[in-house]
């Protein structure tokens, strides 16, 4: 627009902007809420933000020191003494008045700065007494601890909870936690809270592969970090797909170059690295949406190939089109 044209514009939206800066207060603590939507289809995607956790770079394993170093270089990630910063997310997705949320984030099991799923779905203007579903990728508590909210009651008192059987089998029976590493034995008592009352109220399915799920949504086997990993597909329509794939991917400046650099905490590191080079390669090939517990918030891009490896490429910021 030239610029003559433009000044009755500027003029106009400084006028209108003046009163909010006059008497908005300033809170340089406060971020914007934890909301982003998404149109994938005829999907609606609400990635929910949780907080952010610490993961030092010695936590990759299968891969040189220096080689870590040389791709965090000019990257930017967030560090401290603690760690990389590494975000926490979840999805709401609705089709039509069908509510699901894929995982729930860790409530209060991580202490403060997380848990903050529940209060920025809120703020996205959904109850969550009217989530339908809510299919959990898997069982650590980061991703389920958020079915209950601060007061330990139940946050989704209306939705049917999907779990795997291998990861239910395992994280929810005391005698796994007896023969388990030391360093993951606080999980399984968590696990078995979060979803003790939606078992007792008969609201915890756990399924198995090739078991009818809800509609237009596909469990597909991504075992390895944990032993019932899944990653969760959902058919937007027009050719369009989305991936919701959990902790695929835990050191985003790092794991889409060398898919080879395995997570300390997977409990099976071969596995994990065959479902994350599958998962990226479906992904990339099929053009699919991805959304990822552990990438920068949102957590919404595609992955495109890049040789023998992979590259993450976020989704643009863009206005919602109308329905």
């Amino acid at each position: 627009m030239p610029l003559p044209r433009m000044r009755p514009l500027l003029a106009a939206l400084l006028l209108a902007a003046t009163p909010a800066f006059a008497t908005t207060p300033h809170h340089p603590e406060v971020q914007v809420p934890g909301v982003y939507h998404q149109r994938i289809g005829d999907l609606e995607v609400t990635a929910l933000f949780d907080g952010t956790v610490a993961l030092g770079r010695s936590e990759l394993v299968g891969i040189a020191p220096g080689a870590v170093t040389r791709l965090l270089d000019h990257r930017y990630v967030p560090e401290d003494g603690k760690g990389l910063q590494t975000a926490v997310n979840a999805y709401l997705v609705q089709r039509g008045d069908h509510l699901t949320l894929v995982d729930t984030g860790t409530a209060g099991c991580f202490g403060p700065g997380l848990g903050q799923v529940l209060g920025n779905l809120r703020r996205a203007g959904y109850d969550p007494a009217a989530v339908d579903e809510v299919l959990l990728t898997h069982a650590h508590p980061d991703h389920l601890c958020g079915l209950l909210d601060a007061q330990d009651q139940v946050a989704y008192p209306n939705a049917v909870v999907w779990l795997s059987e291998a990861d239910a089998a395992y994280w929810l029976d005391p005698a796994s936690e007896a023969n388990a590493p030391q360093g993951v034995r606080f999980a399984f008592a968590l696990a078995r809270k979060a979803v003790a009352p939606y078992a007792a109220a008969g609201r915890l399915r756990r399924f198995s592969e090739g078991q009818a799920l809800p509609g237009g949504v596909s469990a597909l086997d991504s075992h390895g970090h944990t032993p019932g990993h899944v990653s969760w597909k959902l058919e937007g329509g027009s050719g369009q797909s989305l991936l919701v794939w959990g902790d695929i991917v835990h050191f985003h400046a790092v794991q889409f170059a060398q898919p080879q650099a395995a997570y300390e905490a997977d409990s099976d590191r071969t596995a994990a690295i065959a479902s994350r080079r599958a998962m990226m390669a479906q992904a990339a090939d099929g053009g699919w949406w991805v959304a990822g517990a552990h990438l920068p918030f949102p957590g919404l891009g595609h992955v495109r190939r890049e040789g023998d490896a992979f590259a993450w490429v976020p989704g643009e910021f863009a206005p919602l089109p109308a329905r």
